[in-house]
């Protein structure tokens, strides 16, 4: 999962970029970048780190231009070196910046053709880098000596006809301006929204409406599935449909964990999806065990905190703050390795002993992935002096992995999988577990916009939406995404570095 923004202005573009980002950093926190164009330069900084530790004033007063893009990345392997941050460049044709969101299942034959046919040469094994050079070759053989939206759009067109799974897309052509599209299902996130100053209309692409808040613009709306959107260097914005087919599915994993609760994506608000969701337990607690004996709600914070309250205000139970969070620490789902969020784990979060000491504590959290972050917070709050420790999770079993830009888990580290309710409750030493429904979860976000008649569920399902997703593809994958596989590769970026500073 990364964030991703585009930005054509009337001035020097680089601090609403680095705003944006620094909104969106939730989506990444492992590397970032920006690049921005003025007049036919173009100018790039991107390194591992967070984006305050990454742009110094130095970097900032070098990234000139009115028009640029920016990306957060998260660690999907676990990598020490920058190679992998984002933006990506290549210099044929026009020059070229891309920042991507998502993953590309056809990755493998895609990276064959661009080499045997294409002739184009790839640094890295990013998918990233992939796409951008997919889009790069499709837009050169326009033909055109001078690009213009009719040329990208026909681009657009043949990497949705070339590439399968999830993407949003936001790209810099030196000279022209931004673009931003989406794959054919919609299934990552992204809106753009302009602003009116007095040298004329700005806009900005993103990945979700918070940044285009923060920052002072105005949400036009989502980008559709196949669209493709294109601002000139003047401000000229140009959209069209660039996909045969297209379905609205939305990964609604979204709204369950990753997104700001003040977000709007597909014209629904987050913070209410997660309302909804609380309600939606507390009915199935009110239907399926109405003798309950909880005296007080507590969530895991933070991203669990809405449903819980409205899970109590529904069950009439108190609600209360048992945890204080360290926000230093980052997000424990998306770090690289079982050690490194164990650790984080006792760091993020401290209990309050008086909110839990002789009571029935219920504890609410998005989802339950590993289980392992799970057990250690139910064991705090029985340290902390909890009579009985039950857990509800907003969503329902985490049962296989996601393949379209969530570096979820491989199949035999997620807990619920060829597991029942009962198993994973005594696994994370809970007394008691409930389980969001499918059907509840999905009503609870499809009443924010009706018109969406499927979502992505796959992590809950296994019914991958794209039709391409075989089981040797998944064991692929599998043998790629292990803790294990991502600790070899961060020993070896170590010990590459270590080679260089020792030479």
């Amino acid at each position: 999962m990364c964030g991703i923004v585009g930005i054509v202005g009337h001035g020097n573009v680089n601090q609403i970029l680095y705003d944006a980002l620094t909104v969106l950093q939730h989506r990444g926190q492992d590397a970032t970048g920006i690049m921005t164009c003025d007049q036919d330069h173009l100018y790039l900084r991107k390194s591992n780190g967070l984006v305050r530790d990454v742009f110094h004033q130095r970097h900032m007063l070098r990234l000139r231009g009115s028009v640029g893009i920016g990306h957060v990345r998260y660690p999907t392997a676990g990598c020490a070196n920058s190679a992998e941050a984002q933006p990506f460049y290549t210099n044929s044709p026009y020059g070229i910046g891309l920042g991507h969101n998502g993953n590309l299942t056809n990755a493998r034959a895609l990276k064959d053709m661009l080499f045997r046919e294409d002739r184009r040469h790839l640094n890295t094994e990013s998918d990233s880098e992939i796409l951008l050079n997919v889009f790069a070759h499709e837009l050169q053989r326009t033909g055109s000596l001078e690009v213009d939206e009719r040329d990208i759009f026909k681009a657009v067109s043949a990497v949705h006809r070339r590439c399968r799974g999830g993407y949003a897309n936001v790209a810099m052509i030196a000279g022209y301006g931004i673009l931003g599209f989406r794959d054919p299902f919609g299934i990552r996130p992204l809106v753009f929204g302009r602003r009116i100053t007095d040298a004329g209309t700005e806009y900005m692409i993103a990945s979700e409406s918070v940044a285009l808040d923060v920052c002072g613009f105005e949400l036009v709306r989502d980008v559709a599935p196949g669209e493709a959107v294109v601002i000139d260097r003047h401000g000229g914005l140009h959209t069209q449909q660039c996909a045969e087919k297209s379905l609205y599915s939305p990964c609604i994993f979204e709204y369950v964990y990753f997104a700001r609760p003040d977000s709007i994506m597909d014209d629904i608000s987050v913070y209410k999806a997660r309302m909804r969701m609380g309600d939606k337990l507390a009915e199935k607690i009110q239907r399926d065990w109405s003798s309950h004996d909880i005296d007080v709600v507590i969530p895991i914070p933070d991203t669990s905190r809405t449903s819980a309250l409205q899970l109590a205000n529904v069950l009439g139970v108190k609600y209360r703050e048992g945890f204080i969070k360290n926000r230093y620490i980052g997000r424990t789902f998306i770090m690289p390795g079982q050690k490194q969020r164990n650790h984080s784990v006792h760091q993020k979060l401290n209990a309050i002993d008086l909110e839990f000491s002789g009571k029935n504590v219920l504890l609410v959290d998005d989802s339950i992935v590993r289980g392992t972050t799970s057990q250690q917070i139910i064991q705090m709050a029985r340290d902390a002096g909890a009579h009985k420790v039950y857990f509800a999770s907003a969503a329902p079993p985490v049962r296989f992995p996601n393949v379209y830009g969530i570096d979820m888990p491989t199949t035999r580290e997620l807990i619920a999988h060829d597991r029942s309710e009962e198993q994973v409750a005594e696994f994370i030493g809970a007394d008691k577990l409930i389980y969001q429904n499918l059907d509840d979860l999905i009503d609870a976000v499809r009443r924010g916009n009706p018109k969406i008649q499927r979502f992505d569920t796959s992590v809950f399902s296994g019914e991958y939406i794209t039709g391409d997703v075989t089981s040797d593809y998944l064991a692929v994958l599998a043998q790629e995404r292990s803790d294990e596989a991502k600790q070899n590769r961060l020993h070896d970026d170590r010990q590459v570095i270590e080679m260089y500073n020792v030479s």
